[in-house]
């Protein structure tokens, strides 16, 4: 089995052949960029686990206002809290590139929940550190200024999907400025300020829906 599904929080805690049996359950959909998923306020009971590209979660307010809520790549596992809440989906799930994801429903995954513990156990502690994360997150919306949540979301994108080079450490983050600032909570104008200085400072070099982090040091010291 791919290495991607065996890092997956669904997949961790099994042995080869129960997690090929898992796998047997489960649905692909393949999507092209701007394909959506879900959409927020439709019915769920179905998580999924990215294997190629990468996902974006979003949450749209009244005002027509959109945000970022998190960015999914490859062996992550998003929409599992309806399997325990069945609901209306809080957000809405959109392929960032051209994605594969696999799909499990409620039926499907509850005999693994009631006759393999450690399952269960693996999805708690998923959902405990999507928890964790988005407390963080609130936190640093009221006592981190802009600039220091934008290194902050730089340096998160490349635990994830950094790759090092010659020049730096290059970051494939697949976003628009727009959506950038959607992650990061503030105008676009206020985020390219922050990522216009910190490119002048030599911190980091901007590209494309990429960017190459130059100095990891200073920008890890600027988010704090």
């Amino acid at each position: 089995m791919d290495d991607v599904l065996m890092d997956a929080p669904l997949f961790s805690a099994l042995d080869a052949e129960a997690a090929a049996a898992l796998l047997a359950s489960m649905n692909e959909r393949r999507l092209l960029r701007g394909d959506v998923l879900f959409a927020e306020g439709e019915p769920g009971d179905r998580l999924y686990v990215v294997t190629e590209g990468k996902i974006k979660l979003g949450h749209g307010s009244g005002d027509g206002r959109e945000s970022l809520l998190a960015i999914m790549g490859e062996g992550e596992m998003f929409g599992e809290l309806s399997l325990f809440d069945p609901g209306p989906r809080t957000s809405t799930a959109t392929a960032l590139t051209d994605a594969v994801v696999l799909g499990l429903g409620h039926t499907a995954l509850r005999p693994w929940l009631t006759g393999r513990p450690e399952v269960a156990e693996s999805l708690l502690q998923a959902l405990a550190q999507r928890l964790r994360r988005t407390n963080e997150a609130m936190g640093d919306l009221v006592f981190s200024d802009v600039p220091g949540r934008v290194a902050k979301a730089l340096l998160d994108l490349s635990e994830r999907f950094g790759s090092p080079t010659p020049e730096g450490l290059l970051v494939t983050h697949d976003m628009t400025q727009e959506e950038l600032a959607q992650l990061v909570g503030a105008s676009r104008e206020t985020v390219n300020k922050a990522l216009a200085d910190f490119a002048q400072r030599g911190w980091l070099k901007l590209d494309s829906r990429s960017v190459v982090l130059l100095d990891v040091e200073r920008l890890q010291r600027r988010a704090r």
